[in-house]
């Protein structure tokens, strides 16, 4: 696993995690959090929303998150995708799970500041701290959770070769 901070230079940052701020963004409510592994929350609590980015070997939005791709250097993707978490009164964890089938890398970018929080099977837990990536392998099951001090968490999630 890889943690690296400041991974786009300030300005750079700033602009992206403005975009996921503004008013028109596009989010889309997902029913479940996660449809593989155990859940861990309230029913009530099993949603997000999203953004996806590239899927299915094809770009779906036209929103520029490409610094971040470009940095990463990915051979080959298999999908971006934003997630949104809104804020509740307790920290709530929804489920370890792994997001493909098939052995690439995972990498997590977070978009703001919160007590939130990544969570993997092997006990480690990476805090959400803005313009951090995480990468590992998409084999290491993990989980994300909700904040109570901001009013959403936002990170984006990268499955790619």
């Amino acid at each position: 696993m890889e943690i690296i901070d400041n991974f786009l230079p300030e300005e750079v940052f700033r602009k992206i995690q403005l975009m996921f701020y503004r008013e028109d963004f596009p989010w889309f409510w997902n029913n479940a959090k996660s449809t593989e592994g155990e859940s861990f929350c309230d029913e009530l609590d099993n949603y997000q929303f999203v953004h996806t980015f590239y899927n299915d070997l094809a770009r779906r939005s036209t929103w520029d998150i490409e610094p971040i791709v470009k940095k990463l250097e990915p051979k080959a993707l298999v999908r971006i995708k934003a997630n949104l978490n809104p804020r509740t009164s307790e920290i709530v964890k929804f489920g370890f799970h792994i997001d493909n089938r098939f052995d690439c890398k995972t990498a997590i970018y977070y978009i703001n500041t919160n007590d939130g929080y990544t969570e993997f099977v092997n006990g480690k837990k990476v805090e959400s701290v803005e313009n951090r990536m995480v990468i590992f392998d998409s084999s290491l099951g993990h989980t994300g959770t909700s904040c109570t001090n901001e009013k959403r968490r936002i990170v984006l999630n990268f499955n790619y070769f």
